[in-house]
């Protein structure tokens, strides 16, 4: 008597259950996430712009403290962003990229006032803080100013497009990769922030009154560009 012929089957394991491709396990996937968010979070604060130059300038002339509180605001501002464009949030993003002339003037005036304040304290290479600007000021103040950018939205989308972040990703995936956003560009201010001030113990009281001056022209042309931008697009509009 002849046997019956066997079906092909899939391969099995030992215990008896299919064997299926290896895949990388959760804690490693997720540390790469979280590492992959952390070089994100660098690359966005890198960029030396007005936020930088007024973390800098905090740190020189009212201590680290004060530089590191402002780069934090940054930080959170930056986090939001890439939450935004992690998590695909369409409202928000359209929003604020619909009003981003207006965001960007508010943004100009602050730093033209700013500017204008440390160019109007040129002379001074130690001034102390203003009396109300405590740590939540400054905070507020630097997160207000990265927010008004919203263009940065479409840099994070750009950046996790690159490290190979895809629009599928698990909210575990993603919300580690957003913390890490976070973690990255904290990092970066608080090395900044204490490297500067260690460096400002080596600087006289010339160099100190140079810098004072450079940053405020720094800030106040800043401002005076942001506002031209706005100004123009809103020219644009209405031609």
């Amino acid at each position: 008597m002849l046997a019956k012929p066997v079906a092909p089957s899939r391969a099995v394991t030992e215990t008896g259950a299919p064997s299926c491709p290896p895949s990388v396990p959760m804690p490693e996937a997720l540390l790469v996430a979280l590492l992959k968010g952390v070089v994100v979070g660098i690359v966005i604060a890198l960029p030396v712009g007005p936020v930088g130059v007024l973390c800098v300038r905090r740190t020189l002339f009212e201590g680290p403290t004060y530089g590191f509180v402002s780069g934090l605001g940054a930080a959170v501002a930056d986090t939001i962003f890439g939450i935004v464009a992690g998590f695909g949030i369409t409202i928000v993003r359209d929003f604020m990229l619909r009003y981003q002339d207006w965001f960007a003037a508010a943004g100009g005036l602050f730093l033209l006032y700013v500017g204008i304040e440390a160019l109007v304290q040129a002379s001074d290479a130690d001034p102390e803080p203003v009396e109300d600007e405590g740590y939540v000021a400054v905070f507020a103040s630097t997160f207000a100013l990265t927010i008004t950018n919203p263009i940065t939205i479409l840099a994070f989308a750009a950046i996790f497009a690159k490290v190979g972040v895809s629009g599928k990703a698990e909210l575990l995936d993603m919300s580690i990769l957003v913390s890490g956003v976070f973690l990255g560009s904290l990092l970066w201010w608080l090395g900044l922030s204490f490297g500067i001030a260690a460096l400002r113990r080596r600087a006289d009281t010339v160099r100190l009154i140079w810098l004072n001056r450079i940053s405020g022209a720094i800030l106040a042309l800043s401002g005076l560009g942001l506002l031209g931008a706005a100004l123009l697009a809103f020219a644009g509009r209405s031609l």
